[in-house]
């Protein structure tokens, strides 16, 4: 193979976009979307996301009363394409966590709905839960 033919598939490989599932946590919608692997609004939304890690799993370890639905969006990856998928329930281990996605993979094939997976802290790309408000008090 010539170079500048490899330089042509280098750059078409580079050019492909990430394929990720997002799901937006309150409306439980589930969609595909594409990503580019250098797009600014996802890797802050992540790093956002990361930034509050630690808070939040030290929530879930000791829920405050109102809260459930403790869950983390992990990123799966499988060869050149990655999806991102809700694992509930989660439990740390001794070496990260492992739980049971609760998405059904349309893009990665390495993995399957209801498959206990183990993954580690990098592997989390958002958290969430749900808290429900008080009740408003009888007059």
């Amino acid at each position: 193979m010539t170079f500048t033919v490899r330089a042509a598939l280098c750059l078409l490989l580079m050019l492909i976009p990430l394929q990720v599932r997002a799901q937006d946590a309150n409306q439980g919608d589930d969609k595909t979307v594409m990503v580019a692997p250098d797009d600014a609004e996802m890797a802050a939304a992540i790093a956002k996301a990361r930034s509050s890690l630690d808070d939040f799993l030290a929530l879930s370890d000791t829920p405050p009363p109102g809260t459930d639905k403790f869950k983390l969006k992990v990123m799966v990856v499988d060869g050149n394409v990655t999806e991102h998928f809700w694992v509930i329930p989660f439990k740390r281990t001794a070496t990260g966590f492992v739980g049971i996605l609760a998405n059904e993979p349309e893009l990665v094939h390495n993995v399957v709905f209801g498959q206990n997976i183990e993954f580690r802290k990098d592997d989390i790309s958002d958290w969430g839960y749900t808290r429900r408000s008080a009740a408003s008090p009888s007059a």
